[in-house]
């Protein structure tokens, strides 16, 4: 815990970027260092990270990972993947060592398929919209403190994703996610083309019309620039769908909702793969981060809302 203080700490905020009612405010670190680590898109572009279904018959929530590459590959929380028998989604950021084989706890974003149309998966460059990001990350701290398993509830998240589509006018024969981001392409690309990440940039507080939304922070300025139109995507669907954010006239604080993420209380678990995976609650805040021997490689956190368990409760807005 005292390292993720530390690394919170190090982060200042800056000044932010607007468009189509989505605010970027840059999250800078002046002391960091390259990444020890590949991503995902690289290494599956570089043949390094092969992702498959776990056998021939497939298991819903676990895929395999195998990395044949040098160096580890950073997996994160909501990262898509297109492929196999029907696309996934990451339930949490997944560090995969050197030379390693791991089994990947996933879920379903594509409801009306299951069969194969690729032997791997392909890495989409796309993360989860961040408001079912915020849903999935709570329930997987539920699943992980009360059956210590990384596990989302598979039909939540189908029903988030059809009610999402029908607001955003996106049909997909399948169910697929992926329809409401090629519908939203031209706005979503708008966005990504007006955001250029800062030199000393590992992250972002994202807000949509004044209400804060939820931060990504990474170790590295590279990983962030990566990373980041991936993340810009995730918050951008959301931005683009009128029933989320706030109504534009709200004066968010990004400091306040960052101090909170830092009082949250913290939860320390065995990582998937490599580090020690840190959950948050509390103060309005549900979150996690990735801790290595070389420091906090990722963390993200939202305020709260329902997370998918049966306490009702709701937290705050966090403006």
């Amino acid at each position: 815990m005292p390292e993720f203080q530390s690394f919170m700490s190090s982060l200042s905020i800056g000044t932010p970027t607007t468009v189509d009612g989505l605010s970027v405010y840059p999250l800078l670190r002046t002391v960091a260092s390259p990444p020890f680590y590949d991503t995902l898109s690289d290494a599956v572009r570089l043949g390094t990270l092969h992702i498959s279904e776990v056998s021939d018959a497939g298991n819903v929530p676990e895929l395999r990972v195998v990395n044949d590459g040098p160096r580890p590959v950073l997996i994160l929380d909501g990262e898509e993947l297109v492929g196999a028998k029907q696309n996934r989604i990451v339930n949490l950021t997944v560090l995969v060592p050197e030379r390693a084989t791991i089994t990947l706890p996933v879920t379903c974003v594509e409801a009306g398929r299951w069969h194969h149309v690729s032997a791997e998966f392909a890495s989409a460059e796309r993360a989860y919209y961040a408001s079912g990001r915020r849903n999935k990350l709570g329930q997987v701290s539920f699943s992980m403190r009360t059956h210590s398993s990384p596990m989302a509830d598979q039909s939540a998240v189908w029903s988030e994703i059809a009610m999402k589509s029908d607001r955003l006018g996106a049909s997909s024969p399948t169910g697929a996610a992926a329809a409401m981001y090629e519908q939203r392409s031209g706005a979503l690309d708008r966005i990504i083309s007006s955001i250029s990440p800062l030199p000393q940039q590992v992250g972002a507080v994202f807000t949509i019309r004044g209400m804060v939304a939820g931060f990504d922070a990474f170790d590295s300025p590279a990983t962030w620039a990566r990373t980041m139109p991936k993340l810009l995507r995730s918050y951008g669907l959301d931005a683009l769908d009128p029933t989320i954010g706030g109504d534009g006239f709200a004066t968010p604080d990004p400091q306040r909702f960052m101090d909170a993420v830092s009082r949250a209380t913290c939860t320390v678990y065995p990582a998937v793969g490599a580090g020690h995976d840190l959950r948050f609650e509390g103060g309005g805040i549900v979150g996690a981060a990735l801790e290595t021997s070389n420091g906090v490689v990722h963390a993200v956190a939202f305020p709260a809302a329902d997370v998918g368990r049966p306490s009702g409760r709701r937290g705050s807005r966090l403006h």
